[in-house]
């Protein structure tokens, strides 16, 4: 095998995080519009909860995505 082959292989293998990492994202603000759907004077609590889930979240794509990069451009 190639060793540009076997970098793409990896690359590809390294951003199948980025799947959970939608999957994640997209319950976290489907619960909390659901929550603040429930009970609206709760929002100033939930929303601030609900950016903090999202930015970890996000950053568990970004380390992927690093080291997509990282295997094929090194």
């Amino acid at each position: 095998m190639e060793v540009a082959a076997a970098k793409a292989l990896g690359a590809g293998i390294a951003v199948i995080a980025l799947a959970g990492v939608g999957i994640g994202i997209g319950n976290i603000f489907s619960s909390l519009v659901s929550s603040v759907a429930r009970n609206p004077s709760a929002r100033d609590q939930v929303f601030g909860l609900g950016i903090l889930g999202f930015a970890l979240t996000e950053a568990v794509a970004l380390f992927a995505l690093l080291i997509a990069f990282l295997i094929l451009f090194t």
